[in-house]
């Protein structure tokens, strides 16, 4: 594999963090402040479209910042899963920093200006993840995501953002420094570095002895200590973060948090114990287990959430566990999976989060008991959500589809086909919870108490909700790129 050495990865993660400085500059220019976002925003996509073609020639390009101890750098590595991430992420910053000053604005929100800063600043630490080098860099942009996403979840100063962000805060960085950085130093002591490598960093130490029982000891903390990932036991940060304004939710599910997570999950599992070696020790069938717990147990949950973000938050955190279960089954559909719903997931979670925000700001309503008829007084927003719903339960021609079908071949392939009923029940469980809201917003009579001013939410809003709609009909029809940067990780492994 060639190897291109460029400063590019640096400059990309510069431009959101660039974008922070100039938001400060022009916090009483709000036209100013915001054009200021969607400049950057635009620029990083171009950045991160501009590294597409030399990944997609099998090339990967490497940058180092700073020694920081020893052989522990602050360095980039893009290769096919970090640009798989960023142009998914990158692409959404735009999307959503339309749809966030849309709803700001119709929502007379305060603190503006810290709000578009900390957003700006959890893009900056996501393509940072995305393009991290090795463990070390992809933990200090980890932590940071942490750091400033903990503003927008406290954003609105009321007791319950304050308590939401406080559990947000203590699940994420509590399990990151108790567990994850602890199996970072173990991984160091055992294996003498912490570059991402497509065997795994592990062979070499335990084919010269090292205990399975410190592998497996150090697995388990570095799945413990991902909590962004959204899998059960540690996922109560997830739902209470539901505090936050609508775009934030949509940033926390789709974009930047829950997948730094499962990113992180990937590259642990691809790059740092390698397939090889959790096959040989049995890891993958126990995280596969794990992972069906909770696409199973947030399903469920899902079902009794009468608050529209609350059902969709428990959805995400079933939704995710798709990535750990895919990758889990060490196969290579299920791997080809579990990359493909990075963006699969992306589309189809904002837009329906996009549409929950619509439905507040249009309509003031929060709860789904409330949606009686609404899809008359908001055709386009219930018609994406109804899209967006379509993905996520997995119906052709949706790009949800590809996720199932990959699983479903991955498992077989892996020679685990009864845990194919996994998959069935959750499919089920999703529709379950996703098409009585569609039923009730189109075939049920609006309320006669129903205000007659209640129309679509301003165009700010919908032109992106009804764009992300789209995309998730686009990733059917039109998934090449993207599966050819999946294929490729697949064959990176060897």
């Amino acid at each position: 594999m060639e190897i291109v050495h460029s400063a590019l990865p640096f400059y990309t993660i510069l431009i959101p963090l660039c974008c922070v400085v100039l938001i400060g500059l022009f916090n009483k220019r709000p036209n100013l402040r915001e054009l200021s976002t969607l400049v950057s925003a635009f620029i990083m996509f171009f950045f991160v479209l501009y590294m597409l073609p030399t990944i997609l020639a099998g090339k990967v390009i490497e940058y180092t910042v700073i020694n920081v101890f020893s052989d522990v750098n602050i360095a980039f590595k893009v290769d096919s899963l970090g640009i798989f991430f960023a142009v998914t992420a990158s692409f959404l910053w735009i999307v959503t920093s339309f749809y966030s000053i849309g709803y700001v604005r119709s929502a007379n929100e305060k603190s503006q200006t810290r709000y578009f800063m900390c957003f700006a600043a959890a893009m900056f630490a996501t393509i940072g993840v995305a393009l991290s080098g090795n463990m070390f860099t992809t933990y200090v942009f980890y932590e940071i995501i942490t750091l400033c996403t903990f503003g927008l979840v406290a954003h609105k100063e009321t007791f319950e953002a304050r308590r939401g962000a406080r559990i947000y805060f203590v699940y994420l960085l509590g399990t990151s420094i108790g567990f994850q950085l602890s199996a970072i130093f173990l991984t160091y002591h055992a294996t003498g570095t912490l570059d991402f490598s497509n065997e795994g960093i592990f062979n070499q130490a335990r084919a010269g002895g090292l205990s399975d029982t410190f592998i497996i000891i150090t697995f388990g903390l570095f799945i413990a200590g991902i909590a962004k990932a959204g899998a059960m036991p540690f996922h109560s940060w997830l739902p209470n973060a539901m505090v936050a304004p609508t775009p934030v939710s949509a940033l926390l599910h789709a974009v930047a948090v829950v997948k730094s997570g499962v990113f992180v999950v990937l590259k642990v599992v691809l790059h740092i114990f390698g397939i090889n070696v959790l096959a040989q020790i049995g890891l993958g069938t126990a995280l596969m287990y794990f992972a069906c717990v909770t696409i199973i147990t947030a399903s469920i949950i899902a079902l009794r959430q009468d608050n529209l973000k609350a059902r969709l938050a428990y959805s995400t955190v079933s939704q995710l566990s798709y990535i750990i279960f895919g990758v889990a089954l060490l196969s290579t559909a299920g791997i080809t999976a579990s990359v493909m719903h990075l963006v699969i997931h992306a589309f189809g979670k904002i837009t329906l989060f996009f549409c929950a925000g619509a439905i507040y700001i249009a309509a003031h309503k929060t709860n789904i008991s409330q949606l009686d008829g609404i899809g008359r007084k908001m055709p386009l927003t219930m018609a994406a959500y109804t899209l967006g719903a379509f993905s996520m339960i997995g119906v052709p021609p949706f790009g949800g589809f590809i996720t199932k079908w990959y699983l479903i071949n991955g498992a077989v392939e892996a020679k685990h086909i009864p845990i194919i009923a996994v998959l069935v029940a959750s499919t089920i469980l999703n529709a379950c919870y996703f098409l009585p809201i569609v039923y009730k917003a189109f075939f049920k009579n609006l309320p006669e108490d129903e205000t007659p001013e209640v129309h679509e939410a301003p165009s700010l809003m919908v032109c992106p909700l009804v764009l992300t709609s789209l995309g998730t009909i686009a990733l059917f029809f039109f998934p090449s790129t993207f599966l050819q940067l999946a294929g490729a990780v697949v064959k990176s492994l060897g």
